[in-house]
């Protein structure tokens, strides 16, 4: 593990619950004040203040709303959940942006990253041998093309085949394929929300 990533089991419940809140915060400003949250770091506790990398999902009655990260553990933790949380809400291309009625039932949560792991994987059998259910997110690299999925996903596709497949798909890679250069990591996440 690179020395400036937060490991991903060091953050106590509160400190997680205190991203939620920050997340929570920083999308109600964006979208009804239109205001930028740009929290700062000394206001929190020392683990929130180190470099972190992590991901802001939005629910509404279970339907996803948006879903924004980073792999790259560059700022400090909390400036990190409030722009990703932002850009969740604003800023996915997937979905329509959040609208100020959407925005008291909100589900927000928030994955906070460890390092990536490269798999020394040569092809799709061996990744299907080696992926912890429950417990790995993955990112799949094949050229220009490319797609991740949490480790919270194994919640509603709990099977390695259908987990893999999903992410080949997400990814637009056919699945079962394993073009040249294909390169897959896993990484883990603490969750709240």
């Amino acid at each position: 593990m690179s020395h400036n990533q937060l490991s991903h089991d060091q953050l106590s419940t509160g400190e997680l619950q205190l991203l939620v809140d920050v997340a929570e915060q920083s999308i109600r400003l964006a979208v009804i004040e239109h205001k930028v949250r740009v929290p700062e770091p000394a206001a929190y506790p020392l683990a929130l203040r180190e470099p972190g990398a992590a991901f802001v999902t939005l629910r509404q009655a279970g339907r996803l709303m948006g879903c924004i990260g980073t792999f790259a553990a560059t700022s400090p933790l909390v400036i990190t959940v409030a722009d990703r949380a932002r850009a969740a809400a604003l800023a996915d291309p997937r979905f329509v942006n959040i609208r100020p009625d959407d925005v008291a039932d909100l589900d927000v949560s928030i994955s906070v990253l460890s390092a990536m792991v490269p798999l020394e994987v040569a092809g799709y059998e061996e990744l299907l041998a080696c992926v912890r259910p429950g417990v790995d997110g993955l990112l799949v690299e094949a050229g220009r093309l490319g797609a991740t999925f949490l480790p919270s996903v194994w919640d509603e596709l709990t099977e390695p085949a259908v987990f893999v497949e999903a992410l080949w798909r997400k990814a637009r890679l056919v699945p079962r394929a394993w073009p040249a250069g294909t390169r897959v990591s896993r990484y883990t996440a603490q969750h709240r929300g």
